[in-house]
Parts: structure tokens; C-alpha cells; sequence
């Protein structure tokens, strides 16, 4: 069965603490544009028709401030939210403020999502072709399969001049399909070279042209097969972690292992720009105005 309804879900829980604020509400134009906005914009153009937001209680009236009017007629619009208490009593710390991850997040949306969908970052720029791309997939995508996606970027094109980022290293297979996803927290430029942290906190030299994943996945509902029973082992081994984080690769590499699923990578060539440091607005603001200057976005985003 097809379903070709398409969803897009938005990660926007985090803190933004490298940031120094809530990132996914911050302005970027003159005329009040969000990174999100953009986003958005590409979405709908490609064939989206629903957006579910991943929020916090704590901003969720001004979030909806923002973005219900910007949307209203343009596409279908719900909320889900991640918060530190939606997990089994036993294992609520009050001492914990860091939300729980973007697979906790993932999990969240289970009850709202009927069709194909993709999932992406509040606060990173994708380009208008990998929506297109995703979107094409997803449509010619069974929904009670367990085929899924991964728009894959360079990693050269997404690092930010102004500190570390954290980033998925792919392993792809001669196929074009995802075999491995290893979550490094910590990859910089040292001296004029990309360096990542391993596991023993070192920092080891790792290739430009490393394929990463941006947090741009394509599934079908078969997704929430996995996961449940990874969370709550996570949640086991970390009682007294206040900042472990239960992060969306985990489960992909839980449905590899089961080899029901497959992931089909998706290259994409655009240059990332987002914002995880303060010292990055900058850089999204000219970005965003020279694609405004040049067509690739009208001035007014939502007239």
C-alpha cells in the first residue's frame, strides 16, 4: 500500500545551549524567517502536506505564535512534546534538565503519524533538492514496508567554522544502502584537519569526504517497530547519567541488525549551513539573503 500523504516531522526540543538560546525560534530576515521557515517552504513545494512539530511545553505558545500563522491553509499542522517525564516513572531524575534525545523524539510521534514521513533538524538548512529527493522516495515507498532513507551529506560541506558538531559517520555498501551509523558527539577542524573523538575521548584524523547524517531520514510507520525496548535498556544502563542521550542512529542500527530494514542513502551535494553556535548566525543570514537575491526563495516566504 502507498500512502501519499507525506509527513514531515521537525526536531525541535533541544535547548540550544551551545546557541545560547532557542535556536529554532530565532529570526534570520528582516521579514522575521526562521531556518524552520525554509524548510517548510521546500517541503510544501515538494509535495508535503502535514507537519508534526517536536516541541517543549515550556516554549509552545510562543512556538505556535510563530508558526500557525505562518501555515494556516498551507498545510496540515500538529505537536507532539518531549518531555523529561515522558518516560516510565522509575526513571524520572528531577536533576536531569537535558532532553532525553532525538530517538526518545522519534518515539514521541508515534500516535500522529499514519503514512510515510521524513524527519529532520529545526535548526539545519537542507536545500530544496533533498526534499524533493526524500519526497519522490517516500512516495514510491510501500507504508507497510521496511524500506527507508537517508538524504547523506559530505562531511566537509557541513562543519562549522566556530567549533565542534556532532554528526552520524555512515558506512554504505557498494548497493548505495546504509550498513552502519556511528554517532561521533565531537568532530572539528584541528590545524587544517577534520578530526573526530573516539569512544577514549582522542581525537583521530577522519576524511572530509566522509558520508554523515544530517538527522534527514525517510520512513514508513514500520519505523516504531524499533525502539521501544532499545529506550527503556537505554534508560536502564543510564539512571544516573544526566546527560546521556538516546540518539535517533541507535535505532536505525537496531533495525539493520534485524535485517528486515534497509536504508537507502540518498547523496546529497549542497553545502549544509545551520546554526550551533551563536558565531554561525552570520554565515546563515548571508546564505539565506544571497538564495533571497537570487530567486531561490521569494522575499515574503508565506504572501
Amino acid at each position: 500500500m502507498k500512502n501519499n500523504k507525506l509527513t514531515l516531522v521537525i526536531l525541535a526540543a533541544g535547548m540550544g545551549s551551545r546557541y545560547g538560546g532557542l535556536k529554532q525560534m530565532d529570526t534570520f530576515t528582516p521579514e522575521g524567517d526562521t531556518i524552520i521557515d525554509f524548510s517548510l517552504f521546500d517541503a510544501i513545494q515538494a509535495g508535503f502536506e502535514k507537519v508534526v512539530f517536536i516541541i517543549r511545553k515550556s516554549f509552545e505558545n510562543e512556538f505556535k505564535m510563530i508558526f500557525n500563522k505562518k501555515l494556516a491553509g498551507k498545510v496540515e499542522v500538529d505537536y507532539v512534546y518531549q518531555e523529561l517525564e515522558n518516560v516510565p516513572k522509575e526513571y524520572i531524575n528531577k536533576s536531569r534538565v537535558k532532553p532525553w534525545g532525538t530517538g526518545h523524539a522519534l518515539l514521541m510521534t508515534k500516535d500522529v503519524i499514519k503514512g510515510n514521513f521524513a524527519i529532520i533538524n529545526a535548526d539545519d538548512f537542507y536545500s530544496r533538492k533533498a526534499f524533493e529527493v526524500i519526497a519522490k522516495q517516500l512516495k514510491n515507498t510501500d507504508t507497510n514496508s521496511y524500506n527507508f532513507s537517508m538524504v547523506a551529506y559530505s562531511l566537509k560541506n557541513t562543519v562549522s567554522e566556530n567549533g565542534y558538531v556532532s554528526r552520524g559517520e555512515c558506512t554504505v555498501n557498494k548497493g548505495g544502502f546504509l550498513t552502519d551509523v556511528t554517532e561521533r558527539i565531537r568532530i572539528e577542524e584541528i590545524d587544517g584537519d577534520l578530526k573526530s573523538e573516539n569512544e577514549n575521548g582522542e581525537m583521530h584524523p577522519i576524511d572530509p569526504k566522509t558520508i554523515v547524517s544530517m538527522n534527514f531520514w525517510g520512513f514508513t510507520p514500520k519505523c516504531f517497530e524499533f525502539g521501544g525496548e532499545l529506550f527503556l535498556d537505554f534508560l536502564e544502563k543510564n539512571k544516573e547519567n544526566l546527560k546521556a542521550e538516546f540518539y535517533l542512529p541507535t535505532i536505525v542500527n537496531k533495525m539493520l541488525s534485524s535485517e528486515k530494514a534497509s536504508v537507502k542513502i540518498l547523496q546529497s551535494d549542497a553545502k549544509w549551513f545551520g546554526v550551533t553556535y551563536s558565531e554561525d548566525k552570520e554565515i546563515a543570514q548571508k546564505e539565506i539573503n544571497r538564495l533571497k537575491e537570487n530567486g531561490v526563495y521569494p522575499t515574503k516566504l508565506w504572501n
